[in-house]
């Protein structure tokens, strides 16, 4: 599967088929929703697709079954080493523990302990580590080779990417084709999979994905023509606090996404209250990316049919309260 560009075989919608086959009966066929005071604001038809109910509250849980469900045996017993900020972290556990491979987490100290806590419920090992003074990514290599084990990244891979584009596709399949799509985005292995989708299944879209102002490493890279690496951004969207975007996910935005924006926090908060309060559904910071950023756009998008990627609903409780309370 695949096709080849720059020495990378990127993923194709037909890698996107083939996980959504695969992980049918463990994924969950997350909820489309639609909101009536949304759609006369904008005076536009908007649909959620709702990842934030998805099993483990995020879309992650999607590329890390398709990812793990594709090792070798010996690969499976020797166990899997991944890090991530929360949502990745808790999508491997739980394809780990469903397929009854060892899995060790690596996490940073100021994660949200609701979202280590499950981590650790589903079976993994935890290690922290501080993300302001610590390579991440090398700290993972070194612990995979004294290991043996298979490191799976957050996004910059095919298995992911394809795991993750399979949202779009039920999107798609359920509501037909859309003028515009906006997707929540970090290192991009959910911007990337769904554009496939959008490419396949609705090729007139729009294709926007949307990161925090304070970490916009990929709207730098998107006009740039080459990955730009930042400091860790400070920013309420956890989930985006990348500082950079992959290889793979990279060439696929460049081919196949209409533009890279962004929001403040300020405007994250403000959908989260949105949420909560119209749509009585929880979603995470990172999670509101995607509306904030049509909400920018509302006289552009007038009479058009709107996918909106909610991508995650895992925040602590008492951090959601005090961001509702601000």
């Amino acid at each position: 599967m695949g096709y080849i560009m720059s020495e990378l075989t990127l993923p194709t919608y037909q890698d996107v088929e083939a996980a959504a086959q695969r992980i049918a009966g463990f994924a969950h066929k997350t909820p489309v929703m639609t909101s009536t005071t949304v759609n006369n604001e904008f005076g536009a038809e908007f649909f959620f697709k709702c990842e934030n109910f998805q099993r483990m509250g995020a879309f992650k849980f999607r590329g890390a079954l398709n990812a793990l469900s594709q090792l070798s045996p010996e690969q499976k017993k020797a166990g899997v080493i991944a890090f991530s900020s929360g949502n990745h972290a808790q999508g491997i556990a739980l394809a780990a523990q469903i397929l009854n491979i060892p899995a060790t987490i690596l996490m940073p100290i100021d994660s949200p302990e609701v979202k280590v806590a499950a981590t650790q419920g589903y079976g993994a090992k935890v290690i922290r580590f501080d993300r302001y003074t610590q390579d991440r990514e090398q700290l993972c290599r070194e612990l995979a080779e004294q290991n043996g084990l298979t490191i799976i990244p957050p996004y910059d891979h095919v298995d992911i990417i394809a795991g993750q584009g399979t949202a779009a596709k039920e999107l798609f399949e359920e509501v037909g084709e859309l003028d515009a799509l906006f997707v929540c985005l970090g290192g991009g292995g959910l911007l990337s999979g769904c554009a496939l989708a959008a490419r396949a299944l609705s090729p007139n879209c729009k294709v926007y994905g949307v990161e925090p102002e304070a970490g916009n490493d990929a709207q730098q890279s998107f006009r740039s023509g080459k990955i730009v690496h930042i400091a860790t951004p400070k920013t309420i969207a956890d989930g985006a606090q990348t500082q950079h975007i992959g290889h793979y996910t990279f060439e696929l935005i460049k081919q196949n996404v209409d533009d890279i924006l962004t929001v403040t926090d300020a405007q994250l908060v403000d959908r989260m209250k949105f949420y909560a309060e119209r749509m009585k559904i929880i979603v995470e910071p990172t999670g509101c990316l995607s509306f904030a950023a049509a909400l920018n756009m509302k006289e552009q998008l007038r009479g058009q049919r709107v996918g909106i990627i909610i991508s995650g609903g895992n925040v602590d409780i008492k951090r959601f309260a005090e961001l509702m309370l601000a």
